[in-house]
């Protein structure tokens, strides 16, 4: 309980990872905190993509233009 009181915002965000706890007190289980909603899904690689794409060079035309120019075709 005392984790739970002083570290909520750090116990918050593991549970936004889909991680699970138990509430303890006195060294029993009292209660388990479980997330709601399924784990954030990680991020694509956009810089990563980029460089297949284009080369290891650098780029002259930033990745915003690129996007930008994308969603026009549509």
């Amino acid at each position: 309980m005392r984790d739970l009181r002083y570290r909520f915002s750090h116990i918050e965000r593991l549970l936004r990872q889909g991680e699970e706890f138990e509430i303890t007190k006195r060294a029993r289980i009292i209660a388990r905190l479980s997330p709601v909603y399924s784990p954030v899904p990680a991020r694509p690689d956009f810089m990563g993509r980029l460089r297949r794409i284009y080369g290891s060079k650098r780029l002259k035309v930033s990745s915003a233009h690129l996007l930008a120019q994308e969603r026009e075709r549509y």
